[in-house]
């Protein structure tokens, strides 16, 4: 049976390898019979493996796409590429996959041999990041976020030394719960023991996370979902800037462009009016400047006179 199953395995192998595969070719290089490659292919049918058979003198087999992904198998360098492109598109490269590459991650480093797991963690750090205009200020470490979802989807208390805003150092034990994406950070909900409440924590901000061994009931979160209990609390932080503007374009346009940083509302067919809260003059400014057309603003005066200095910076450019 241990043969009959490697041997099943090493056929899947070479069907995912190769587009179609010739009989006899197929069979000489899994050592079997035409015979006993038919028993094999008809093994993984049942398994779920849509195998597709051509007749003739120059009849052959190739894996065809079926209604579901089938698990699939893959050799090492693959499974070191595939790491490290999921760690990649985790620090979102590309819109709307980082999240559902965190959880493949997870997935994925769980069952990977430690020999494997050291050759990506030396690719890491071998590896440095560039970015236009400098590091970016959020970025996440791929270990830190994989281990922080397998420990949520796994129900393991874990700790972790976390760096406030202002700086303050401290070491946290959670019972962490969900991994939530918001802009470009990433933020672990999580129920802080030591505290006896829950919390959000940002990934960019943690180091030395390490799970106890320690498993839990998950509790209650105090929110709708994860995503919600982030926003709330990110609604508390202080911003001082009050920025109220009309924007001479429609609002539709507008709410695409910054919609999600700030409130719109249509005054008639080709202007809306803009409310933003803002921690910086400078961040209100880009985001009506990103709007790319003329806007008024109503308050505060002093983003006016901002703006005054930022279009005379622009003017001697």
């Amino acid at each position: 049976m241990a043969n009959t199953s490697s041997r099943t395995l090493r056929l899947l192998s070479l069907l995912q390898s190769h587009r179609y595969w010739p009989g006899d070719e197929l069979a000489e290089r899994l050592g079997v019979s035409p015979r006993t490659l038919r028993r094999d292919v008809d093994r993984l049918r049942e398994l779920g493996y849509p195998v597709e058979a051509r007749r003739g003198v120059d009849g052959g087999y190739q894996l065809a796409a079926g209604a579901a992904l089938p698990p699939l198998v893959i050799d090492d360098e693959e499974a070191v590429a595939l790491v490290v492109g999921l760690q990649a598109a985790a620090q979102g490269a590309v819109e709307g996959i980082a999240e559902p590459s965190v959880r493949a991650l997870a997935k994925v480093v769980r069952v990977m041999p430690a020999r494997l797991r050291r050759r990506v963690e030396a690719l890491s750090a071998m590896t440095v990041p560039a970015a236009w205009g400098g590091a970016d200020r959020a970025a996440v470490d791929p270990g830190t976020l994989t281990e922080a979802a397998v420990a949520c989807r796994d129900a393991e208390r874990v700790r972790f030394a976390y760096t406030a805003d202002g700086g303050r150092r401290t070491d946290r034990h959670v019972e962490p719960h969900r991994l939530v994406r918001l802009g470009r950070r990433w933020y672990l909900v999580a129920y802080d023991l030591d505290r006896s409440d829950w919390r959000s924590f940002r990934v960019d901000r943690l180091t030395g996370l390490r799970g106890t061994g320690a498993r839990y009931r998950p509790r209650d979160l105090p929110a709708d979902d994860a995503a919600a209990f982030v926003r709330a609390g990110l609604d508390e932080l202080p911003r001082p800037h009050a920025v109220e503007a009309l924007v001479d374009a429609p609002a539709a346009a507008v709410r695409d462009l910054i919609g999600r940083w700030s409130t719109v509302e249509e005054v008639d067919a080709g202007r809306c009016r803009v409310r933003i809260t803002a921690g910086s003059l400078d961040w209100a400014a880009m985001a009506l400047g990103s709007v790319g057309a003329d806007f008024r603003v109503l308050h505060p005066p002093e983003l006016r006179e901002h703006l005054r200095e930022w279009g005379t910076r622009f003017l001697r450019a």
